[in-house]
């Protein structure tokens, strides 16, 4: 995948300033000058994709606060036989992914990658440790609006049974060798997916990170 372009990096920071310019700022000029930076990021992006300006302004002005990246958690589950468990991910045309999505407030990362497993797998699971904080970008996801950071963890298998959900329609476990080639790389690259095996083998690896 492609480093992001100029213009994606640019547009988002602009409205990045833009949202934390408004959530602190109380002179009505400024907020004057910060709206219109939203509105110019939004026409950017609007430039450069299919979507409507008007669409993506109104996603932009549900971004409050200061802004921050966004957290997604994946949680990297192995069997006994040192399988990995993945699921199709219905939002995606059905590609597959390791279990996770947006963090939920009032759960600890690692609570929402449990979470995120028995609701997209049927599966109950542990997590033992931290392998990767990555930044989306530096990984060559496809292109998205907001900054993500990504969180991988490696879960161990406590019980549960497959179960398909709203989210995904099927679940499976893979060695190695034998993992799906028709990933959803929003989600999950097969790099990452190389790295969580190697985490498997070697659980004194360090965290990775950037």
């Amino acid at each position: 995948m492609d480093v992001e372009p100029d213009w994606l990096v640019w547009a988002r920071e602009i409205q990045a300033i833009a949202q934390t310019g408004l959530t602190f700022s109380e002179n009505p000029y400024d907020r004057e000058r910060y709206e219109a930076l939203r509105a110019l990021s939004a026409r950017i992006f609007a430039a450069r994709t299919s979507a409507l300006a008007e669409r993506i302004e109104t996603l932009f002005e549900g971004e409050t606060g200061y802004a921050t990246p966004k957290i997604d958690v994946r949680a990297a589950v192995f069997d006994e036989s040192d399988r990995l468990l993945m699921v199709r991910e219905v939002a995606d045309q059905h590609r597959w992914t390791l279990p996770g999505g947006w963090a939920d407030v009032n759960l600890t990362t690692a609570e929402n990658a449990i979470k995120e497993v028995v609701e997209e797998s049927g599966y109950r699971v542990g997590v033992t440790k931290l392998a990767a904080l990555w930044d989306r970008t530096r990984q060559r996801h496809p292109n998205g609006v907001f900054s993500c950071a990504k969180v991988f963890f490696l879960c161990d298998l406590l019980g549960g049974e497959a179960t398909a959900s709203l989210e995904t329609s099927e679940v499976g476990w893979f060695a190695e060798g034998c993992v799906p080639s028709d990933l959803s790389v929003g989600r999950v690259t097969s790099g990452q997916i190389s790295r969580m095996f190697e985490h498997r083998r070697n659980p004194e690896l360090a965290t990775d990170f950037e």
